[in-house]
């Protein structure tokens, strides 16, 4: 049997975004509570996203939209990690901007410590890429998108998104 290298490398990068979720859940959480969305999306999911980011950038102006947008048509897909933002009961916190998290529940505050636990998970996925030399990088512009589109559950309120690629050369890199 001959196996292809773009066989190969197809299926590498899906076990990659597997061991990346993985890591993101196994991430530290504060209070030990996980309030983490992940998903991993491709084919007609990801060219939603990347047709959401064009839109976004042609009514917002933000250019970098429609550069990220470009990064995704090259991904072979986008691991998405999206955080249920619900205020945690640490005192004394206020880094929300309100006084406790009561008045953070009551308000329009997210919860400081429960966005923390996404970046903590995102370094703990990226990571996960980078042990396999998969290109990837961060990206803003793909989980505002898919907040957009409705991938997530409406409890996610905070999202990030990461394509991923196997290729010789990074297509995140010259951007």
């Amino acid at each position: 049997m001959i196996i292809s290298s773009q066989e190969i490398e197809e299926r590498a990068v899906e076990r990659i975004a597997d061991l990346m979720c993985v890591a993101a859940r196994t991430a530290p959480k504060g209070k030990g509570v996980d309030n983490l969305v992940t998903l991993i999306v491709n084919g007609q999911e990801k060219e939603q996203l990347s047709a959401e980011m064009r839109r976004v950038a042609q009514e917002s102006g933000m250019e970098f939209f429609d550069r990220d947008a470009n990064c995704i048509d090259k991904a072979a897909l986008v691991v998405l990690l999206g955080q249920k933002v619900k205020p945690m009961g640490v005192k004394p916190c206020g880094y929300c901007g309100y006084t406790d998290c009561a008045e953070c529940a009551q308000g329009t505050g997210r919860c400081a410590i429960s966005i923390g636990d996404l970046g903590i998970a995102l370094g703990s996925a990226v990571n996960s890429a980078a042990l396999y030399h998969a290109d990837n990088r961060v990206m803003f512009s793909i989980g505002k998108a898919a907040l957009n589109i409705g991938l997530f559950e409406s409890e996610v309120k905070v999202a990030y998104g990461i394509p991923l690629s196997i290729s010789g050369k990074s297509p995140f890199f010259d951007r």
